[in-house]
């Protein structure tokens, strides 16, 4: 359904209270309709003294802050439910999220967890300030039949209950306290064995030429197949390798089993892998990197490694000399996810990049909206003049792809073209 603007919050653009209602109310009309019982997962956060934030760098930051929460909510919710789900702010330093779709209750709480490890992320604040927040959530699962402002009402009172036990920051609203960080540990363990029992797996996001729409290669990615929480994107997975100071086994593999599947790929093919801060610190990076494609028999001018500002934020000096060498080597680098944060122009200075890839919300408005398309021209005037290539990513209608193509990308992915493949579904669809 579309929710008029006056039930929408006017910083965020998302559904307020009432708009949420809306929702809910759609969802659960629309199961009776179809003769189905359709249970809603929700949760209510609020921002831990977002009050704070306005005293220390002022409203104007205090609303960027509050954008930039909405935007790390969305994304991890986009990914995993799609339009199955409901972003809303009711109002100050609260967000209300739901979803009409089957979920466990095990699957929703780790969700919870994982929100609220990417809203502790630090924001930096145009201003130069850092910002940190930290949330306290309310879940809950919900019958068919309960009202949607009953529903909130419940999650209302089960955050003020939380507040009053300052140590509780994740709670279920029937007083069920949630595993926290039991769960985080459990989680850590069994990525231990993952590797080895075949839960971890890789596959290939498709990536088009804009001026043709020919298929030039594909970004690895992986997932993890947990027997009890089910699908894990890579992300989260990264995230709980790097608590489990696992990160350097798991980008060996996902890069192994990547470098084999890519070596039967036709010629002219390109392979993009991540790039982690954990990996850029290993002193011998750059050797271990030649030595797999040696190994795989895949040539390094095919292959690209995508690392992001937040990989290189600690350590800039080393990381530049590590990314140097294997560009001479052959390898292209790309700058991803550029837009996503804090943008420092310093690193397309010091880097050998070859490519910048522009972040997903980079390109969402560029179809209707007049400032997004002038931001996508000023970036691809500036990588024009320094020589770099731009990749678009997260491009899911014909009418972006036919902006970027048109202001002149290079390289797109998404959606659009094809969702992440396994690596026989890329070979069909590469003609390997």
């Amino acid at each position: 359904m579309t929710i008029p603007t006056e039930a929408r919050d006017p910083l965020t653009g998302l559904p307020d209270a009432e708009g949420a209602q809306r929702q809910i109310a759609a969802w659960q009309l629309a199961a009776r309709e179809a003769g189905r019982t359709a249970p809603v997962h929700a949760l209510l956060l609020r921002l831990k003294r977002f009050s704070s934030v306005n005293l220390a760098y002022g409203e104007a930051a205090g609303d960027r802050a509050l954008v930039e929460v909405a935007a790390r909510i969305a994304q991890l919710f986009d990914a995993e439910f799609g339009q199955e789900r409901l972003v809303a702010r009711p109002g100050g330093g609260a967000f209300l999220v739901a979803a009409a779709h089957p979920c466990s209750r095990e699957r929703w709480e780790w969700l919870a967890d994982e929100l609220a490890r990417a809203i502790a992320l630090p924001i930096i604040d145009r201003s130069g300030g850092i910002v940190r927040l930290r949330p306290r959530m309310a879940l809950l699962r919900a019958g068919s039949d309960e009202a949607p402002e009953q529903m909130l009402g419940r999650l209302a009172d089960a955050l003020d209950r939380a507040q009053e036990q300052s140590a509780q920051l994740l709670l279920w609203v029937d007083g069920e306290a949630a595993f926290g960080e039991h769960r985080a540990h459990q989680l850590e363990a069994d990525l231990l064995g993952a590797l080895d029992q075949g839960e971890i797996e890789v596959l290939f996001q498709p990536q088009y030429s804009c001026a043709d729409g020919h298929l030039v290669g594909a970004e690895a990615l992986a997932r993890w197949r947990h027997p009890q929480l089910g699908r894990i994107g890579a992300e989260a997975l990264f995230a709980i390798a790097e608590r489990a100071d696992h990160v350097a086994p798991l980008s060996r593999h996902i890069a192994a089993e990547a470098l084999a599947a890519a070596k039967g790929w036709p010629v002219g093919l390109r392979l993009s892998l991540n790039v982690t801060a954990a990996d850029l610190a290993v002193v011998d990076f750059v050797g271990a990197m030649l030595a797999m494609l040696e190994h795989a028999g895949f040539a390094p001018g095919s292959l690209t490694l995508e690392i992001t500002e937040q990989s290189l934020l600690a350590e800039l000096e080393p990381s530049a000399r590590r990314l140097d060498e294997l560009a001479g080597a052959g390898i292209h680098i790309a700058l991803d996810d550029f837009g996503a944060g804090f943008c420092n122009f310093r690193y397309l200075k010091v880097l050998p990049l070859h490519a910048i890839k522009l972040d997903r919300s980079m390109i969402e408005g560029i179809a209707d909206d007049p400032r997004d398309l002038a931001v996508l021209r000023g970036i691809l005037a500036m990588a024009q003049a320094l020589g770099l290539s731009v990749v678009a990513e997260g491009v899911e209608t014909e009418a972006q792809r036919a902006a970027v193509a048109r202001e002149g990308c290079a390289t797109w992915q998404g959606f659009l073209g094809a969702p992440p493949l396994s690596r026989e579904e890329f070979a069909a669809l590469a003609g390997a």
